[in-house]
């Protein structure tokens, strides 16, 4: 088996993931779920702590579980960010389609999100590795105005600021290393449908590579050194893809902080690992598979994606 080099947790760097935590409410093709433990900060922090520690910030209601801040920190993730504020979680509904391809937002209740303005705890303002969730784009500044030096940060966004917050999200883009978002989102920033010419001009804007997320169909990486692509690992059972392109991210930046190096290589090996990684979320409902998962089932994994995709003599 290839073992990836990183660092033990350990001494690897900390990840600061700024997002929400949520209930949401799921109408799956196998299963109906309610009151799911969800949010982008939570299956992104279940994934990075695969390798890094993490530090969080978010928001909850007076009713979300104490347990699974617990677990959360047993995974050493660190929730001195989270702020639990009087009233209730943020909660979404969907409905997804047979083939789990699209889905249908049928209920969206922000709750206390609706009120969250990011405050990073002293200890978190060194944060050398940060992962800006979907949120509004003014608040992905606040929190960036609350770094010392990051060493690295990366952000996610959705068509709701692309369409209403253009020229906050500018700024944003000036600022950050790297930009998530998924093929849709991608067209729409650049107003170009061919996803090669659509990256090149979202790199003019700003950040320094793009990953777009094609949730089965793999992901993207553009970058000074080219395009690299990397396939997700295919399932044979797929339950709930609720969380999948946060935990990618997630894994990602968790790996990177362990790895000592934010060179072309390492940023590629990273873009396999992720893949990896998302396809245990998406083999369960909510974060109950991925939580459960060690870093040498990945490992394993990622052995199998090499082999996948390795060519004959």
């Amino acid at each position: 088996m290839t073992q990836y080099p990183t660092r033990s947790k350990e001494v690897a760097d900390p990840v600061l993931i700024v997002g929400s935590m949520a209930f949401d409410d799921l109408e799956l093709p196998s299963v109906n779920a309610k009151d799911v433990v969800g949010g982008a900060a939570t299956y992104a922090a279940y994934a990075a702590s695969l390798f890094s520690p993490v530090r969080i910030v978010a928001v909850v209601g007076d009713d979300f579980p104490s347990s699974v801040l617990e677990d959360l920190t047993a995974r050493d993730v660190d929730v001195a960010g989270v702020e639990r504020a009087k009233g209730k979680t943020f909660r979404w509904a969907g409905r997804y389609a047979s083939n789990l391809a699209s889905r249908e937002t049928l209920d969206t209740q922000l709750n206390v999100f609706a009120d969250f303005r990011p405050k990073l705890p002293a200890s978190f303002a060194d944060s050398p590795f940060v992962l800006l969730g979907n949120i509004q784009p003014q608040l992905q500044l606040d929190v960036l105005s609350q770094i010392k030096a990051p060493r690295f940060v990366a952000a996610d966004t959705m068509n709701f600021w692309i369409s209403g917050e253009r020229k906050k999200l500018g700024e944003v883009l000036s600022k950050i290393d790297t930009l998530m978002i998924n093929d849709e989102e991608l067209r729409e920033l650049a107003d170009i449908h061919n996803i090669r010419r659509a990256a090149a001009a979202v790199l003019n804007l700003g950040p320094k590579r793009l990953i777009v997320k094609r949730g089965e169909y793999g992901a993207m990486l553009f970058d000074d050194e080219g395009v690299f692509f990397t396939p997700a690992y295919p399932l044979e059972d797929e339950v709930d893809p609720t969380g999948a392109g946060d935990s990618f991210a997630g894994a990602l930046l968790g790996y990177l902080a362990a790895s000592g190096t934010l060179d072309g290589p390492c940023l590629r090996r990273g873009l396999r690992l992720a893949s990896a990684v998302a396809s245990f979320c998406v083999e369960g409902v909510g974060t109950a598979k991925l939580k459960a998962v060690h870093r040498a089932d990945v490992m394993m994994r990622l052995e199998a994606l090499r082999s996948i995709t390795k060519t004959g003599g």
